[in-house]
């Protein structure tokens, strides 16, 4: 097999798609598999061999794993709305695990026994201890979240029979953009608070609602651990090292352990963008808890990574400039 090559599930989704960039400057091979539902061919590169079909399509999967030798599976193709999981919860089991088992049959009919999972923050539910530490208590409040913790507990029992190697890396907030500008985030509908904020800002939208002031925290709003995209995807890289023989487990909280709040994150735009963020006071989301935030040392101590965005200034700052590039998306 090429240990080169790595087959990227949802490569042509946010997270994915910088993930692909990142692996080609580490020397080796992508492959994208997305079915465009929330993808965009335009965030792949031209020379990268790309598959439109969904990941549980397991005929369309066995014929890709025979015409490539695929070392690694990354697997970034779930459903992530925490609101649409609480009322559509059987769309979010159907395509986040019982896809994502159609999937791990394919890779094992295939003899593929590498997978690098993307997981959540939210398999951690409301955590009693901060910052949150891998070994915290696993409790979902939303289907979402139950979601992605049922994927994990399937790879750890695949571990476990001696059949798979996993990476399951437990994501913060995503945020951001390519330094380059190239590609960025363009989801539809945008769920995310600094885009959305941005375009409150800009006037493309007319105003930003924040969803509860009366959290227990400094300011009301929630608090939250904003991790740079490009951060996220270099750890994926950086496990490849650490994908031995079947039978391993690992799993690793990515953030940058630096808690911000959503009046924090408007304030901050306002400074990036020079124009405030008319904003709407509403109701507390079910499903959302207080605070969230990372321990992020295992990932640094056994990875060797570092997120290389601190400031949550300059994540704002490389998603304003994909803003203003792509003003209307891809």
């Amino acid at each position: 097999m090429n240990s080169n090559k790595v087959l990227v599930v949802g490569g042509a989704g946010y997270i994915g798609s910088h993930c692909v960039r990142w692996l080609m400057k580490s020397g080796r091979q992508p492959v994208v598999l997305d079915n465009l539902v929330f993808g965009h061919r335009e965030a792949i590169p031209s020379d990268v061999p790309f598959y439109q079909c969904d990941l549980g399509d397991e005929d369309a999967l066995l014929q890709l794993f025979e015409k490539e030798s695929i070392d690694i599976v990354m697997h970034f193709a779930a459903f992530a709305f925490v609101g649409e999981s609480v009322d559509n919860p059987l769309n979010y089991y159907e395509n986040n695990v019982a896809k994502t088992i159609r999937l791990l049959k394919s890779m094992a009919a295939s003899n593929v026994r590498k997978f690098i999972f993307s997981s959540t923050c939210a398999t951690y539910g409301s955590p009693e201890v901060l910052p949150i530490k891998e070994g915290a208590p696993q409790s979902p409040i939303n289907p979402y979240g139950q979601s992605k913790l049922m994927v994990e507990a399937i790879l750890k029992d695949l571990a476990a029979a001696g059949q798979m190697s996993s990476a399951v890396f437990r994501y913060f907030n995503a945020a951001g953009a390519s330094i380059d500008s190239v590609i960025g985030e363009d989801h539809d509908p945008e769920t995310h608070l600094i885009p959305l904020a941005i375009d409150a800002a800009t006037g493309k939208r007319e105003a930003l609602k924040i969803f509860g002031t009366d959290y227990p925290t400094p300011d009301g709003t929630c608090l939250r651990d904003y991790v740079h995209v490009d951060d996220l995807a270099r750890a994926h890289i950086a496990v490849f090292e650490k994908m031995g023989r079947e039978g391993q487990f690992q799993h690793y909280n990515l953030g940058t352990g630096q808690p911000t709040s959503v009046k924090e994150i408007l304030e901050a735009v306002k400074e990036v963008t020079g124009h405030a963020v008319p904003c709407i006071e509403s109701p507390r989301r079910e499903g959302d808890p207080a605070t969230l935030y990372a321990d992020s040392s295992k990932a640094k101590k056994e990875l060797g990574w570092e997120p290389a965005f601190t400031n949550i200034q300059d994540i704002i700052q490389t998603a304003w400039d994909w803003t203003r590039t792509h003003p209307d998306g891809y």
